[in-house]
């Protein structure tokens, strides 16, 4: 008895409804900011989900709890079952197969990739090249899916786009469609259109998700060491907000980030990137760029969980991102 009743369980979904201390009202306000499945709630915050839908935080807790449970998240499990989880994770091609191996086969699902460096070291172009990659089809290397863009500089051209579409054999006019672009005005508008996109995402096939770049805008508003407290707790917040989007959508989520330039921070270090740790710790892969000869560039892997540092050239050309000629 026990046995069947567990399988009708298992076979009826979950609704929000269905939690304990979620009534009509409270579904409605979690559904409109962003909550309308169990997963989405089993890893929100209580303060959040306490400050959106309007009841304390004990009550938020006690929700959380309850949609851990249905959703079967926060327990411990064997390596066997993640290793069968893993093998959901899918690759993207980054457009050049030396980079591609340096990073275990293309940049992961699921996952932060940050690239980082000076002006001028390549970072947009490889986001740009993502944007056309993720759109061609699998036997390519591609996802053949829609990408969203967080664009915060104003950097996204889609001349550049039609350029690189037409290297892959794509059409630009569908390129360009399937690339959706969000300008952020400010840090407090680019953590809002990540929860935008997390809206955008539900019911379509969206695998790539960029923010090009990750730190500027708080860099700019966040000045002297007073305010860092504040800046790191928002870059907190929005570096899960991202790694949420990507294990929702089991999607790659693309950044980059600047370098240090100034005295007081990272000791002066000019090839340190922005965030401290709270970047460090979340970004999954962090790849450092810097120019070389001939619109060459050096991509070094400095952090992986799983692959050891090294680094290989790349090329960039009219056409897009590659390997050079041997």
């Amino acid at each position: 008895m026990a046995k069947e009743e567990k399988t009708v369980k298992e076979e009826k979904k979950v609704e929000v409804e269905d939690l304990p201390g979620v009534g009509e009202a409270t579904a409605e306000k979690l559904r409109e900011n962003g909550y309308d499945d169990i997963l989405s709630l089993a890893v929100a915050s209580p303060k959040d989900l306490s400050e959106l839908a309007g009841i304390g935080e004990g009550a938020a807790v006690k929700i959380i709890a309850s949609a851990r449970k249905f959703a079967d998240v926060g327990n411990f499990e064997s390596g066997e079952e993640i290793m069968k989880r893993r093998q959901l994770v899918k690759k993207l091609t980054s457009g050049s197969k030396n980079l591609d191996e340096l990073i275990g086969g293309g940049l992961e699902t699921q996952s932060i990739t940050e690239f980082f460096g000076e002006f001028g070291s390549g970072k947009t172009q490889i986001m740009q090249q993502l944007a056309v990659n993720a759109t061609m089809p699998e036997e390519m290397g591609g996802f053949n899916c829609d990408v969203l863009m967080i664009d915060t500089e104003n950097t996204f051209r889609p001349e550049r786009i039609i350029q690189m579409a037409k290297a892959k054999g794509l059409d630009p006019d569908e390129t360009l469609r399937r690339i959706q672009v969000a300008r952020a005005y400010n840090s407090h508008h680019q953590i809002l259109l990540v929860e935008k996109a997390i809206e955008e995402a539900k019911g379509r096939n969206i695998k790539l998700l960029i923010v090009d770049s990750l730190t500027s805008h708080f860099r700019a508003e966040f000045m002297g060491r007073g305010s860092l407290a504040g800046r790191q707790q928002m870059l907190n917040r929005h570096m899960h907000d991202l790694l949420k989007f990507g294990l929702l959508n089991n999607a790659v989520i693309a950044v980059t980030n600047q370098v240090s330039a100034r005295p007081d921070v990272f000791f002066g270090d000019p090839t340190a990137p922005i965030g401290g740790n709270i970047v460090g710790h979340t970004a999954t892969f962090r790849i450092y760029l810097r120019k070389s000869k001939a619109g060459r560039r050096i991509a070094r892997l400095i952090d992986s969980p799983n692959l050891p540092e090294g680094e290989v050239v790349i090329q960039v050309t009219e056409d897009g991102i590659s390997d050079p000629p041997s």
